[in-house]
């Protein structure tokens, strides 16, 4: 098949995950209705991997977990990890913050019920927090149109230095507390004492 190479190199690229050969098999089926040998598919796997191993590329093309992955090579681990230090030291807003904490505390939640907590609209403000992977969604109500359920990730966890949502603050115990803005690097519990309208069930 003319272009193989080019063709699995730009799937592995915009692929989140590892594509594995039988993927890139039932990929190209399914686009050019040809199939495509399995020794073809190594063939042309082996001259990408070769060519990213050349000293001319930041990046590197890995088998893991049975598939095929872009990632950065150990030499610019520490450049790349500053930058995602930068991006993720980036304050949230007010609004961000009080449609956190109430995913946090009522999850599993859904977009209604956060809006009608908040009295505004939360379209922006949640894909800005499914962006920053602070929360993801974790399946879908049974009510009419079946709305998605949104909860927090272990990306939030990290944060803010907790182990499980057990480990988050009464309300009882946030009243007074001044909120703080700024989600960045692991920090103490202390730092997620956010006061917004929300009653204890």
């Amino acid at each position: 098949m003319e272009k193989l190479a080019l063709y699995i190199e730009s799937l592995i690229f915009a692929s989140e995950q590892a594509v594995s050969k039988a993927d890139i098999s039932s990929t190209l089926k399914d686009s050019f209705e040809v199939s495509v040998k399995e020794a073809e598919i190594e063939k042309a796997l082996e001259e990408l991997i070769q060519k990213y191993g050349s000293e001319d590329y930041s990046m590197e093309i890995v088998a893991i977990n049975g598939g095929y992955q872009f990632m950065s090579k150990g030499a610019y681990h520490h450049v790349i990890g500053t930058l995602l230090k930068l991006q993720s030291n980036k304050k949230l807003s007010r609004t961000a913050l009080e449609t956190l904490s109430i995913v946090a505390y009522k999850q599993p939640v859904s977009k209604t019920d956060i809006e009608l907590i908040r009295g505004v609209n939360c379209d922006y403000t949640i894909q800005k927090l499914l962006e920053k992977e602070l929360v993801e969604i974790i399946g879908r109500a049974e009510g009419p149109g079946r709305p998605l359920l949104y909860g927090t990730s272990e990306k939030f966890m990290n944060y803010f230095g907790i182990k499980s949502i057990k480990d988050l603050p009464k309300l009882r115990d946030l009243e007074g507390e001044k909120p703080e803005e700024t989600v960045g690097e692991e920090q103490p519990i202390e730092t997620f004492k956010t006061v917004i309208n929300i009653k204890e069930d």
